[in-house]
């Protein structure tokens, strides 16, 4: 029987509540399915920083470097830890050592939810790169504090990385419906976007079977919400692709339905599994959060890990429940109750 050892970080707020979630799933389809899961659950959080000083200890990287996957709960506490600390001392040097580069974040209804457009008939793969761009943490500030203040934010796009989040993409537009689209503001940004644009057109080339659409982000805002269902693959770079993945979230009806994978696709160190939508500390320990999108995303782990059986009746679990109406609408049922009902499903 095969062990998968997991990394568990349940982190801030709900970030608990549904990591006990998706791990009572998980296991239920891991007995079904053949497999065990051993876990080591790590405390690191914005707790730990007020009393260490540190989102997470140095050797951080080093130990979570001997599991075959990485789960993590939610990170944030604003009102005593800045999210900028938060932020960059646990989620982005975690992605960025372990070369997360692709950001998988799967947008469609699932059954019996009912999002707000008119159309249900939607299925969109966004790929967002996960390691540079706007997110590089390149720049400084300097006279702080004084009337001359100054704040520089450097975006930083090298060709290996644009390159392969792009091939990344056509590979998964090749293997679903055929049709990329290249998320970029060229007209605005004529360095960076317009690389962008001609490496796509470079790759596409070498992927005649796949429609490459080039779109500037604010005209691809709009076609989301007017005409989502003309949408396959979505690939843009960290910053654009934060934000149309929280657009995607809302009109599959809300981030309790947003999934994600942070994905090292040539396995040379774990990949990372994380529901969207944070940690919400105001409803913390309530028994209220939506478990879908942690349990969505563990699914994505255990077909990352070659488990596609049990990842694919974990789905099919999920849109059981919500069928019925179960998880549907926030505050209609209990963390625990969805749970129950999900687990219950699988176990069928």
């Amino acid at each position: 029987m095969i062990t998968y050892r997991l990394a568990l970080i349940p982190g801030d707020g709900i970030g608990v509540d549904v990591t006990d979630a998706a791990m009572a799933v998980l296991n239920v389809a891991a007995r079904r399915y053949g497999f065990t899961l051993e876990t080591e659950s790590f405390p690191w959080s914005c707790d730990y920083y007020l009393k260490t000083g540190a989102m997470m200890p140095e050797d951080g990287i080093e130990t979570l470097r001997g599991f075959d996957a990485i789960y993590l709960g939610a990170v944030g506490w604003p009102d005593t830890v800045p999210d900028a600390v938060s932020l960059h001392g646990l989620l982005l040097p975690i992605r960025k050592a372990f070369d997360q580069y692709a950001n998988i974040r799967p947008h469609r209804l699932l059954a019996g939810v009912e999002g707000p457009l008119k159309t249900s008939a939607f299925d969109i793969l966004c790929i967002r790169e996960n390691t540079e761009g706007e997110y590089s943490g390149a720049g400084g500030r300097v006279h702080q504090g004084k009337d001359n203040e100054v704040a520089v934010e450097t975006s930083v796009f090298t060709r290996i990385g644009v390159e392969r989040i792009l091939r990344f993409g056509f590979e998964q537009a090749k293997a679903r419906r055929g049709h990329l689209t290249s998320v970029t503001k060229s007209n605005a940004q004529k360095y960076s976007m317009v690389f962008w644009d001609e490496v796509t057109r470079e790759l596409a080339a070498e992927y005649p079977e796949v429609t490459v659409s080039h779109m500037h982000i604010d005209a691809m805002a709009a076609k989301m919400v007017m005409a989502p269902q003309d949408l396959d693959v979505v690939v843009a770079s960290n910053l654009f692709g934060d934000i149309l993945t929280d657009l995607g979230a809302a009109i599959q009806g809300g981030l309790g339905f947003a999934a994600s994978a942070n994905i090292c696709p040539d396995r040379s160190a774990p990949s990372m599994f994380e529901p969207v939508h944070g940690s919400a500390p105001d409803i913390a320990g309530q028994n209220i959060a939506n478990p879908i999108a942690a349990i969505w995303s563990g699914s994505q782990m255990l077909d990352h890990l070659g488990e596609g059986e049990a990842a694919a009746a974990i789905l099919r679990a999920i849109e059981e429940a919500t069928a019925k109406g179960i998880g549907t609408r926030p505050g209609q049922n209990s963390t625990e109750e969805i749970t129950k009902t999900i687990c219950a499903a699988l176990e069928v």
